[in-house]
């Protein structure tokens, strides 16, 4: 229930959310209670009297515990409230049903690939088996942009692009190790992701992550749409440079010849993220979201939530949802895994919230946790992927990865996510490649500052002039739009390559 300057999201909660900055002596009505100080926009205000140790409550779950005896009416973040942890009942599956699948589901205009995959996009792509051969891939990539050199591509209106996707990686560790291993993993996801016609994968020769290593592993073969070389072989940059080029231009011609015709949206496999988020991220923008979330899993599509530090101290409300125990053991298995990587490292689970989050009136990572499980709807959970394993599954899936959005949206790609769906409640100027990225703001203050940037407005919930279902519509339409072919704001202005950030585990040797 919302009044005119705060939201009350469960009865049950110890506090409410201010719509605007209140300041001292504004009386909540409806709550009988009287603002104590200045309550910025976003954050939360005490509804009754709460003592030290006790847990606090927003959505109806523990968001952390109170430092300090807090009083009706005063500004509860950071300075009396504090994490801790507590014992989560997972109560495994008892949150599932059925999922009420449409009998005609949607379509949009998808390319469909000699071997049946569809996608929604059609790039080219130069990609890097090490830091070393980075600069000689963008060299390739940028003789064919459109804003450098137009004439290169002027002849192929049907290729979005070539794009270098390159990394700092690929040598320096454990030939066998965990590490090489997840690196390869991802760049065989994108070598054979279908938003790619073709793939020049490029080394230097001597390095630690051996092209050669990398195909075994990754059940590929170089052939006409996937071309390997290195540096050393080709004679030095100038020379890779050219056969890269060269490459290309005879990869464009058979690129070139697709044509976008209807296909079910069950093709479509989104990736979930959320970046600067703020107070009104689990109130706006995540539940639309997941609303529209729910839409595609009952049109026979796929969603991968991930970033598995920004769902910990809410994972019992994902295991209800899993279809069976050993789904369920798998996502409480990572997150384990989670608490020893961060402990062993000097961390805490804790850490996540970033100093915008807290700006924006996040306190803990259980707060920010529970509103960003908001961006999975309320369908079943029906798997749970280490990170940038091919995702098979279809309806909600999990994936682990960390909560930095381009290494947890890189890891989502290498999966199969062939559109990206960004909440943000502070700000974002993230895009992808080869998948487009739609950017969804939690609030119209920040559709009005950085429109620019931003594809829809979730602040309408805020303002009480649109629902959460009616966003929901909004947000599956436009999800269908993107994936025929409607350039998302990140596209326009041209990001998606530096963005590529596969993630590093291990020492650098």
């Amino acid at each position: 229930m919302s009044g005119t300057a705060f939201i009350r999201i469960h009865p049950a909660d110890d506090v409410v959310i201010a719509k605007q900055q209140l300041v001292g002596g504004t009386r909540l009505e409806g709550e009988g209670v009287t603002v104590s100080g200045l309550i910025p926009p976003g954050h939360k205000v005490a509804v009754r009297a709460i003592r030290a140790g006790q847990p606090v409550r927003r959505y109806n779950q523990i968001i952390g515990t109170a430092k300090v005896d807090i009083a009706p009416g005063q500004h509860v973040h950071t300075h009396n409230l504090e994490f801790a942890s507590f014992a989560r009942d997972y109560a495994v599956g008892t949150g599932t049903h059925p999922t009420d699948y449409v009998p005609v589901p949607a379509t949009f205009q998808g390319i469909v690939r000699p071997d049946g995959r569809v996608a929604t996009r059609n790039y080219l792509g130069v990609l890097t088996s090490v830091n070393c051969s980075a600069t000689a891939a963008r060299a390739i990539a940028d003789h064919f942009r459109r804003d450098i050199n137009p004439k290169a591509l002027e002849r192929f209106p049907n290729v979005d692009g070539v794009v270098a996707l390159t990394h700092g990686a690929g040598c320096a560790t454990d030939s066998g190790g965990e590490p090489l291993q997840i690196l390869r993993r991802t760049l065989g996801g994108y070598a054979r992701h279908p938003n790619f016609a073709g793939v020049l994968m490029v080394g230097l020769g001597c390095e630690t992550n051996q092209i050669d290593g990398l195909l075994e592993q990754e059940g590929l073969a170089a052939g006409p749409q996937l071309q390997t070389f290195s540096i050393q072989d080709s004679g030095g940059t100038r020379k890779t440079v050219a056969k890269g080029i060269e490459l290309v231009e005879w990869m464009l011609e058979e690129a070139n010849r697709v044509q976008r015709e209807p296909v079910p949206a069950s093709h479509i496999t989104v990736g979930l993220q959320c970046g600067g988020s703020d107070g009104y991220s689990g109130i706006s923008a995540n539940p639309a979201l997941g609303a529209a979330v729910d839409r595609l899993v009952r049109h026979g599509g796929t969603a991968i939530l991930s970033e598995s530090p920004e769902v910990y101290g809410g994972e019992h409300l994902l295991t209800r949802r899993a279809v069976s125990q050993a789904v369920a053991d798998k996502l409480v298995a990572r997150l384990k895994w989670w608490e020893d990587y961060t402990a062993r490292n000097g961390g805490e689970m804790d850490n996540n919230p970033s100093a915008g989050n807290k700006a924006g009136g996040l306190t803990t990572i259980l707060e920010k946790s529970l509103g960003a499980i908001a961006k999975s709807g309320t369908t079943n959970l029906v798997e749970v992927y280490e990170y940038a394993q091919a995702v098979t599954a279809k309806g909600l899936v999990f994936m682990d990865t960390p909560g930095y959005d381009p290494v947890s949206a890189t890891g989502q790609v290498a999966g199969g996510a062939n559109l990206i769906c960004f909440t943000t409640g502070r700000g974002s100027a993230y895009g992808c490649a080869p998948s487009p990225s739609l950017k969804l703001g939690t609030n119209t203050v920040l559709w009005l500052k950085q429109e620019e940037d931003i594809d829809i407005n979730c602040g309408e919930v805020v303002d009480g002039t649109a629902s959460i279902d009616e966003l929901g519509e909004r947000i599956f339409r436009l999800m269908l739009e993107t994936a025929s072919g409607r350039k998302t704001k990140s596209e326009l202005h041209g990001y998606g390559q530096n963005e590529f950030v596969p993630w590093q585990l291990g020492a650098v040797m």
